[in-house]
């Protein structure tokens, strides 16, 4: 008969952990609520378990670190079990067992230790900050606080199914046009590179007064050939020492103006952190975390020192007692629409949905936008590989009609 290892309360309170056999896990159960014990987690003894658990784990798990991906499963997954009726700690086993990342599978199993040593999972969460955010920590902890964690969880992990399609959705319309890009410099650098040095040491072994634009593109040539090693090197070193400059506060703070102000392309980039903002809002409204709460969650995650200094000034009027569309408004950084609904929706307390609605039309808008550039960026930049192209060939075969002549 299997043994089980059996960690309750009992009803004092009192922590009770024990070893005991019995024919099944449900058998198990039934004897432990006999007693009016609170089961916290029910395991099967390590000795008969580990090995053959840790066989099956280890041949699953097949990358060290975790995607963001790992996580949105994880949620979803902790989501579902604690719906189902599963307790805590027995769904973080169970997922344990199905994920691929050796990180990730510590971390539950970090989660479950300091779980069983009394902290609660909202507290047992906040100890590895770097994987799990202020937006989880404060939701989790929401869902236990109302007993509603599964619920609360299924709205996270839909949250974060949404933002993972959503950059899946630009990264799939921006990766054709980098390729693009690539093949069509590619394209200049090796006519620049190998194709004009030939013809430039063929017009060498004629006396002939070389045309201004044949001039221009072998001098281009030579220094492009002469000065590549020196120049990929000094640009390699200037985007080092521009990385390290747009780490600092002002430095951010300062490309994040740039963008901002950048003609046709400015509203774009401003209406991307405004996405992140109303999406992380309605999650967290939604949840029943207080609007204060949900705006100092927003502001440490937003990815966005400007909005998240906006955000800081917001939370203090609201703070004083005014309605959140008010210092919204008086920010001067969101449209007129976005304040409109904020006011309606606080107006007939549905501040959530119109936060949720704001937040599908910025993804349409995004969507929408990145399928025009997509849709023009293809035409211009043919066009400007062939006026390159076209250039380098007049400049090469102008030579050659003047040597054609004179013979």
């Amino acid at each position: 008969m299997p043994k089980y290892i059996y960690t309750c309360r009992d009803r004092t309170g009192k922590k009770v952990e024990g070893i005991e056999e019995a024919g099944s896990h449900d058998e198990l159960i039934s004897r432990l609520q006999e007693k009016e014990w609170i089961i916290i987690n029910i395991s099967l003894d390590s000795n008969l378990a580990t090995a053959d658990t840790t066989s099956k784990s280890s041949s699953r798990r097949k990358h060290f670190s975790y995607t963001s991906e790992d996580l949105v499963l994880f949620c979803r997954q902790l989501a579902t079990l604690l719906g189902a009726g599963v307790t805590i700690l027995r769904s973080l086993e169970i997922i344990s067992q199905q994920v691929t990342s050796v990180k990730l599978y510590n971390v539950i199993k970090a989660l479950q230790h300091d779980m069983e040593a009394g902290l609660s999972f909202h507290e047992a969460m906040a100890r590895h900050s770097a994987i799990f955010s202020e937006l989880w920590v404060n939701l989790v902890e929401s869902g236990e606080a109302s007993g509603s964690l599964a619920m609360v969880l299924a709205r996270l992990a839909g949250y974060l199914e949404r933002n993972e399609a959503f950059k899946r959705k630009i990264v799939s319309a921006l990766v054709y046009p980098v390729i693009l890009l690539i093949a069509c410099v590619s394209a200049l650098m090796f006519l620049s590179m190998k194709i004009i040095p030939q013809f430039a040491s063929l017009f060498k072994g004629f006396n002939i007064q070389l045309p201004l634009i044949t001039q221009i593109l072998i001098t281009v040539s030579a220094a492009i050939k002469d000065y590549f090693v020196v120049t990929l090197f000094a640009g390699i070193f200037g985007v080092y020492l521009l990385r390290i400059y747009l780490s600092t506060h002002n430095g951010r703070k300062v490309f994040e103006n740039f963008l901002f102000h950048l003609p046709q392309v400015g509203e774009f980039f401003k209406v991307l952190v405004v996405e992140r903002f109303t999406s992380e809002m309605s999650t967290l409204v939604e949840s029943g975390v207080p609007i204060l709460f949900s705006l100092e969650i927003a502001e440490h995650s937003v990815n966005n020192i400007t909005l998240g200094e906006i955000i800081h000034k917001i939370k203090d009027e609201v703070r004083e007692g005014k309605p959140l569309s008010v210092p919204i408004e008086k920010s001067g950084f969101f449209d007129p629409m976005t304040v409109q609904m904020i006011a309606i929706g606080e107006e007939v307390g549905e501040l959530s949905s119109m936060l949720k609605k704001l937040n599908v039309f910025y993804q349409d808008y995004v969507d929408t936008f990145l399928t025009r550039v997509t849709a023009m960026f293809e035409p211009i930049l043919l066009m400007v590989i062939g006026v390159g192209a076209g250039f380098i060939i007049i400049g090469m075969f102008m030579p050659i009609f003047q040597i054609s002549q004179i013979h």
